[in-house]
């Protein structure tokens, strides 16, 4: 890719469709933490237990399965908001269901009506998630691969604000409306929702006002194969087979075995006797008949753009969905410890809200705008191996924080400089996702990558309190960092291939002037 001037790169900030991914992004982040942390204070503070605010994050779960229904923003049109377009639709459906929901959940009382409020913050989840498809789907859409990076930095300054309004500033505005740990007011709750209820309001109006991007005659076809009929069939079977899958071999996990090796009872026997078994058969024909050619017809919504992903990387594919799968790895894995490091290292609360909360929003703003500036200006791939390498090195700052004790001065200087690398790093992986993207099959192909660049991170993410205890904070900073090695060696292969493919600019022949024929 061609380098562009300095000028040309902070341009790519100067466009309008820069101050649209900013407050979409604002809209992105207020309902998340809205269903998420704020909601856990919010009925903790009305007495409910801990394990039911537990099970309550289970919400999270319509984040993480958005691709299931991402096909639908691909290839069904709403009925009458349809005329606004394929994107500016969805996002005036969800952002609409979004604002009637907060304005519901703040009604509802977690005293009385719990089961209500659980309700209502599930359709707040999905209505969300499903405005981050139509986000996502837009922005891949309305700008050129070199731009991308510069409307997610866009994208994340919005989301990151309104995260912390969402989080900090939805428990100052309940209290400032009455809602203490002692004296809890339903009625300070209820203004607290409404009031971010109505702070949606400028990005519906966005979503109304913006243009819609172009739709080639040949994605319309695309899209045209499926009915929405054929589309919900496609979602139903992605439900049964991520149920059936899993509860398959927990079944057969716990079916006695043993028993029938060992004590000669006959599988019949195992059959009438051992539950587990049972449902063992039950689940293996329902993923069967999944997997079925009737299953595989109902599935085609979402295995095209799968198909199609395969069918233009052929094995180059591995080696991209292992980038993907392994880049956010070092930070993700160690960010799930990092507050209560934090907290065993002696730091106040007010040392790390401070620190962590406020000046490392503002590192991480700063990064991911410079993240947009150097990919405008050096292109995608240099900037990818430089963010994934300063992650995982920042990791190493923690390590001399956990050596040093409460020192404050480090603790600002590992934050900075690791909010600052994980923002530049966001900005050319969502850059690097979006040059990766079909734009016929833009929603589904963006919410699967970006699902899979979640789910190592997470699963590994989950063991790290076990990592803590076992190996300690030491060496377990040190083990992150060298989580991120393989990513850079994946990085610098892909850069390789296509370094070779571009290959060398030819040198153009010299032209000759022509010769005047002789009269």
């Amino acid at each position: 890719m061609p380098r562009k001037t300095w000028r040309a790169a902070l341009a790519a900030y100067a466009s309008p469709s820069t101050l649209v991914l900013l407050l979409l992004g604002f809209a992105a982040g207020l309902p998340y933490m809205l269903v998420f942390s704020t909601l856990s204070v919010w009925l903790r503070e009305a007495g409910v237990a801990r394990e039911t605010i537990g099970y309550a994050s289970l919400i999270g779960l319509a984040y993480a399965f958005k691709w299931v229904w991402s096909p639908l923003l691909d290839q069904w049109r709403l009925p009458l908001l349809g005329k606004l377009g394929r994107r500016r639709s969805w996002l005036v459906l969800s952002q609409s269901l979004v604002i009637l929901g907060l304005v519901g959940m703040g009604f509802c009382d977690p005293q009385k009506h719990l089961s209500w409020l659980i309700a209502i913050a599930v359709l707040v989840a999905f209505a969300s998630a499903t405005q981050d498809i139509a986000v996502d789907a837009y922005r891949l859409e309305i700008a050129d691969d070199n731009r991308q990076a510069a409307l997610a930095a866009s994208y994340m300054s919005g989301y990151r604000v309104a995260a912390l309004l969402a989080t900090a500033g939805a428990l100052f505005f309940a209290e400032g409306f009455g809602s203490t740990g002692f004296n809890y007011q339903h009625s300070a709750w209820t203004g607290t929702y409404v009031l971010f209820g109505v702070l949606m309001v400028p990005a519906l109006l966005t979503s109304l006002l913006m243009r819609e991007p172009p739709v080639p005659l040949r994605t319309q076809l695309q899209a045209g194969r499926y009915t929405f009929m054929h589309q919900l069939m496609s979602v139903f079977v992605l439900i049964i087979l991520l149920v059936s899958v899993p509860a398959m071999f927990t079944q057969l996990y716990n079916t006695d075995f043993a028993s029938v090796l060992f004590e000669g009872v006959s599988l019949l026997d195992l059959l009438l006797e051992d539950r587990a078994f049972l449902r063992a058969i039950l689940y293996t024909i329902l993923t069967c008949l999944c997997l079925s050619a009737m299953g595989r017809r109902g599935l085609a919504p979402v295995l095209t753009p799968v198909n199609d992903f395969i069918l233009r990387y052929r094995w180059q594919a591995l080696l991209l969905l292992g980038l993907i799968a392994t880049y956010r790895m070092s930070d993700t894995v160690m960010g799930v410890m990092a507050n209560v490091f934090y907290i065993d290292q002696g730091f106040t609360k007010d040392q790390i809200a401070s620190v962590s909360k406020i000046f490392g929003l503002i590192m991480t703003l700063v990064g991911a705008g410079m993240g947009g500036l150097l990919i405008v200006r050096f292109g995608i791939l240099p900037i990818l191996f430089i963010g994934g390498a300063a992650s995982a090195a920042t990791n190493l700052l923690f390590l001399m924080l956990a050596d040093m004790g409460p020192n404050l001065k480090m603790l600002v200087l590992t934050i900075s400089l690791d909010n600052f690398s994980s923002g530049m790093a966001t900005s050319a992986f969502v850059a690097y996702l979006s040059s990766l993207t079909n734009l016929k099959f833009s929603a589904t192909q963006y919410a699967l990558l970006s699902s899979i660049m979640l789910l190592l991170p997470r699963l590994i993410g989950g063991y790290s309190g076990v990592m803590v205890e076992k190996f300690g904070y030491h060496n377990f900073f040190l083990i992150t960092a060298m989580l991120g090695v393989p990513t850079l060696v994946l990085i610098a292969l892909h850069w390789f291939q296509e370094s070779r493919r571009e290959g060398p600019t030819p040198t153009p022949e010299p032209v000759q002037a022509p010769v005047a024929e002789e009269s």
